[in-house]
């Protein structure tokens, strides 16, 4: 994968129309560049999964290739801010992100008192990541990852339009990016473990950032915008709200109830709400059961706002409007019966992300399982099986890289024998034939060898350097190339 997902679209991307302004959905140049160089500095969270996003190794490995001297101060650095989950930690570097101007400023977009402390102690990293920003190249790389990215908001557009839709339609809210000198953004981060949802709101904006995932996070969507809409409210009626504070005593022995949910009662009463909506905004037959889910949970508001809804929607007034009629309508004796009776969910409900389907492996074709034959052959030193059974793949097939492949093996068993002007014949009618990366990467390599054993330390050095610019080479070739080159080097 690495180059050859990335490299030939530098060469030929215009950036797309809909990333010249920012949406309410969109992607982020700083969170992009902040992942960049989490990634190259260890941040290896989720990186083995499978439904880790294929762009991430990509950048990786293109970023290994290049090597840029910052790399070892950024695995430091790193690694002294290393959280005590991966959650933590892509939380923390997200948010860090977030805070930026886009690149190459790396600026703070607010000012210091405005900043997360937590955020504020790392304005050392920087100048550190706008050293590697520009030795890593990593604005080529965000452009080259342009399409990568386009795709997966495509996917993610249509549950975006509809969560926002919806929300805006109940609340009879007007639709647009800002609501009372607020901002609601959903950034897609494809460089971060997959799966994973995080909901931020830094001052008067709200962030929704999301990583690669199968399928869009609608009810989240939804969720963070609800929250965006409604707690401007909450804050507004405050002292309202905070004469029912009373019932936020029955929470304390809810089992699974998030503690800044126990300690705020403004924060359960507006979580309440939500949870209220959502349930009106389910199917008739699965309402009831949502609210009993959210009151079992410990938001035990949301049957007051469940009864109170219908009511609103008889109205015209918008929610900005007859919130305040929400909130009076709390009866405290009321709803302090209603909890005596309550009984708390005692096993926590958890979210299973859904991952990635992986597709049934395709049906190997003859000249593959020859291929494999060959090199079991090989394997097992049996060089006149191996050197009948690569011979054999050639009338398999009409494509050249299929023949390529098959001269390579040729020319290794050739140059075991040793017969090294066949062996050399052979690996490089095996590049003339178009041959897959991990081909012609080593059969370079095999002709440096054989050049440098026949003394040419010229040719040798050549095809050492060809070997090295093989998109998708492996490490290990690259490891023994550099070696290789180096040799040739302190000869001149």
């Amino acid at each position: 994968m690495g180059r050859s997902l990335l490299i030939p679209v530098l060469a030929a991307f215009t950036l797309p129309v809909w990333a010249q302004e920012k949406g309410q959905l969109d992607s982020s140049p700083a969170v992009f560049a902040v992942m960049a160089a989490v990634n190259a500095g260890g941040y290896d969270a989720g990186l083995e999964s499978p439904s880790s996003h294929p762009l991430r190794k990509a950048v990786r490995d293109e970023i290994a290739r290049r090597n840029p001297p910052s790399v070892e101060a950024i695995r430091a650095y790193v690694r002294q801010h290393r959280q005590d989950s991966p959650v933590q930690d892509l939380r923390l570097w997200v948010s860090f992100a977030l805070m930026l101007e886009d690149p190459p400023s790396f600026k703070f977009r607010l000012s210091p008192n405005q900043v997360p402390p937590d955020v504020a102690a790392m304005q050392d990293f920087l100048p550190l990541l706008e050293k590697f920003y520009h030795e890593a190249g990593i604005g080529k790389l965000w452009i080259a990852s342009q399409p990568h990215i386009e795709q997966f908001l495509t996917l993610y557009q249509p549950a975006a339009i509809r969560a926002i839709n919806e929300v805006s339609a109940y609340l009879r809210a007007p639709l647009n990016g800002s609501y009372l000198g607020r901002r609601y953004q959903i950034y897609v981060d494809l460089l971060g473990a997959p799966n994973q949802i995080l909901r931020m709101s830094l001052v008067d904006d709200y962030f929704l950032v999301v990583t690669h995932s199968p399928e869009p996070h609608y009810e989240d969507i939804r969720d963070t915008y609800l929250h965006y809409m409604l707690d401007p409210l909450a804050t507004k009626y405050a002292d309202k709200i905070d004469e029912n504070r009373g019932i936020g005593d029955y929470v304390q022995a809810a089992p699974h109830l998030a503690e800044h949910y126990k300690q705020d009662f403004l924060l359960l009463t507006t979580k309440s709400l939500i949870k209220a909506i959502e349930a009106q905004l389910a199917p008739a037959s699965r309402r009831q059961a949502a609210v009993s889910e959210a009151m079992g949970e410990g938001f035990v508001l949301t049957a007051h706002f469940a009864e109170q809804l219908p009511l609103y929607e008889k109205q015209e007034a918008a929610m900005r409007m007859y919130f305040p009629d929400l909130i009076a309508a709390i009866n405290l004796r009321k709803e302090e019966q209603r909890l005596e009776k309550l009984e708390f969910t005692k096993t926590k409900r958890e979210r299973i992300a859904k991952p990635v389907a992986q597709p049934p492996p395709a049906e190997k074709k003859p000249w593959q399982l020859q291929l494999e034959k060959a090199e079991k052959f090989y394997d097992a030193r049996d060089m006149d099986k191996a050197r009948e059974a690569y011979a054999a793949v050639i009338p398999m097939s009409p494509d050249k890289p299929v023949h390529a492949q098959a001269y390579f093996g040729l020319g290794l068993i050739a140059a075991r024998k040793p017969d090294f002007q066949l062996a050399e014949d052979l690996f490089k009618k095996s590049l003339e034939l178009d041959p897959p990366a991990h081909e012609r990467s080593w059969a370079y390599y095999y002709l440096a060898r054989l050049a440098w054993a026949a003394g040419e330390v010229e040719p040798a050095a050549n095809h050492y350097k060809s070997a090295l610019a093989v998109p998708g080479a492996s490490s290990k070739l690259r490891d023994v190339a550099r070696k290789g080159l180096e040799e040739t080097q302190q000869k001149k």
